[in-house]
């Protein structure tokens, strides 16, 4: 007898401890795109993409879009950044947020504090469910450049126009609950705002730190573990600045391979954790295995 094909089964939940904090990446879900060129790479020729691909064994004519949301357990607070697709995300296969949440055993009651890295819809969606609050005790943060830039629209991209009336609607009248963030802000203890403005117009990462460890969750200032890290200075569709995006990005590849910080991001291969470390003239991802742990 034959046992008959379950099909892919990969993980969807981590969680490892940092100091005193835990740490834990949750798998919004993953959406499989039908090309490289755009969004990645959209000025550098074909044949260079494919080899930038071949020689890291993808596919040249599609990748994995996965999306990461984080939730930070401080003892004191249970901090969630972004919020994955919610209710929206079915059809595509993603908006597990919530359902993984619970089954890593945390319910949409006991988040404390909601932090948007920023406002792209894979980062917002999923704030709201059935038209109520998805996540009903929570406060909210945001920066404060990134809150102002959306709500005025004068500077945003003609592509993110629709974006915006998602954030007009999901976000604004959030307000009255929401703590306005500028760099350099303490989130709650042990977690710090950090200007990366360029993928987003005011776009933050967050340094979490407890007992001599720290972790940066960076949003997304890489959107792909290849096509980002190894070329930081290609232009992104997805990047609503691309010149600042781009200035960002290589900025902060240098910081976090200088000073070995480990990383989480968005879009990074689940658990989305690892390392950046330089590669000749550029950068290559190392995901983190054990050293987290021991």
């Amino acid at each position: 007898m034959t046992a008959e094909m379950k099909g892919d089964l990969v993980a969807d939940k981590h969680r490892f401890r940092l100091g005193g904090f835990e740490v834990i990446s949750i798998l919004d879900g993953v959406a499989v795109r039908d090309a490289v060129k755009p969004p990645f790479c959209i000025d550098m020729p074909d044949a260079e993409i494919a080899g930038l691909a071949g020689a890291s064994h993808l596919p040249a004519d599609r990748f994995e879009h996965p999306f990461v949301p984080t939730l930070v357990n401080t003892g004191d607070a249970l901090v969630l950044f972004d919020v994955g697709f919610g209710e929206k995300g079915a059809a595509q296969g993603t908006g597990r947020l919530r359902a993984r949440m619970a089954q890593a055993g945390y319910a949409p009651e006991d988040v404390d504090l909601v932090v948007f890295t920023h406002v792209h819809p894979d980062h917002i969606l999923g704030v709201m469910d059935g038209g109520e609050p998805a996540f009903p005790n929570a406060r909210y943060a945001i920066s404060q450049v990134e809150f102002d830039e959306w709500k005025s629209g004068a500077r945003l991209p003609e592509t993110r126009q629709e974006n915006r009336r998602m954030f007009l609607d999901l976000v604004v009248p959030l307000a009255d609950r929401m703590t306005f963030l500028d760099p350099g802000a303490t989130v709650v203890p042990g977690i710090t705002a950090i200007e990366a403005y360029g993928h987003s117009p005011g776009h933050m990462m967050f340094m979490v730190e407890d007992d001599g460890r720290q972790v940066l969750i960076w949003g997304d200032l890489a959107n792909h573990y290849v096509f980002s890290l190894q070329v930081p200075e290609a232009r992104v569709f997805f990047d609503d600045d691309p010149e600042a995006a781009i200035a960002t990005r290589k900025r902060v590849l240098d910081w976090v391979a200088t000073d070995a910080i480990p990383v989480i991001g968005h879009h990074m291969p689940f658990p989305a954790l690892g390392y950046v470390e330089r590669s000749g003239g550029s950068y290559r991802w190392e995901p983190a295995s054990y050293q987290m742990r021991v």
